[in-house]
């Protein structure tokens, strides 16, 4: 297979991932303060990154410096408005508004590039968010929870596009390392500032969340998705981590956090279509582009 069929396939376990680290953090979040969660995860992750390749420090120049830095400060302040809206509303729902950063992906793509989508992202960026639809509205009430989760999604589309931009030519793992490293930083200081300050998980249920998250969810999941991005359109890998979603609820459901309704399932099966019609092959898929918008100067 070509690599970007690896890439494809290995995007869609990230996506399983972040699904089973939605229904595990809220169990956990609840008995840990946020900040010091995302500490220890973010903490666990980068120095079995480290530990794994010590190395990768003389891969680290200046300039891939500073572009982690700011990668990894977009993710920071992600993880930490995700994680406060999970608090106050359920793991379904928040995996749900996240998702939308695939509406939010090209957009910022175009404004800050000038970058332009082709048909067939058109095409799955509108079935996407349909099936956001069907998946998570309920009424049109918004709750203050759901409001910094929608706040999360701007940020990971932020995210998406800058290191579709910037992860092309850089040593990826290295690029990983950095913003982790930036993630744990930003929360640890968080955590102690909090008072009482920094404290550990307090039960094994907790630190089996910590470990899923930090190793499964974080380690592997950011270096593949900054491998993939490296061959791959931002909107595409956009569009592919939005089954994040369809596996937040399925395991939910599983679990006996949710009820599985019609219109969930009808919801996940538009959002698999999305998937098909933008990765099915062709001779020009990639090639042929449309201008939704007129293209920046650049």
């Amino acid at each position: 297979m070509k690599k970007t069929t690896w890439a494809m396939l290995a995007l869609v376990a990230v996506a399983a991932a972040w699904g089973g680290a939605f229904v595990t953090m809220k169990d956990s979040i609840a008995r840990e303060p946020f900040y010091d969660f995302l500490a220890s995860r973010f903490l666990i992750a980068t120095v079995l990154m480290i530990v794994a390749k010590p190395r990768v420090f003389k891969k680290i120049d200046r300039d891939l410096l500073r572009k982690g830095v700011i990668l990894g400060l977009l993710l920071s302040f992600g993880y930490i408005t995700q994680t406060i809206g999970l608090r106050v509303t359920t793991a379904a729902i928040t995996g749900f508004i996240t998702g939308l950063y695939v509406i939010c992906t090209p957009i910022l793509a175009w404004l800050l590039f000038g970058h332009r989508a082709s048909k067939r992202i058109v095409v799955g960026v509108v079935l996407a968010a349909i099936a956001l639809g069907f998946i998570s509205i309920n009424n049109f009430a918004i709750e203050v929870g759901q409001i910094w989760v929608i706040g999360c999604a701007v940020l990971f589309a932020a995210h998406i596009v800058g290191l579709g931009v910037w992860a092309p030519g850089k040593d990826t793992y290295a690029l990983t390392v950095v913003q982790l490293a930036t993630v744990s930083a930003v929360c640890g200081v968080g955590a102690m500032i909090d008072v009482p300050g920094y404290q550990m998980p307090p039960d094994g249920g907790v630190w089996f969340a910590v470990l899923f998250c930090a190793i499964f969810a974080t380690a592997v999941a950011f270096w593949v998705q900054t491998w993939a991005q490296s061959m791959m359109d931002s909107s595409r890998v956009a569009i592919i981590l939005t089954l994040e979603v369809l596996f937040t609820a399925l395991l939910a459901v599983g679990i006996g956090q949710e009820t599985l309704a019609l219109k969930t399932v009808i919801g996940g099966g538009i959002m698999v279509a999305a998937m098909l019609i933008v990765e099915w092959p062709s001779r020009d898929n990639d090639v042929t582009k449309i201008e939704i918008f007129e293209p920046l100067e650049h």
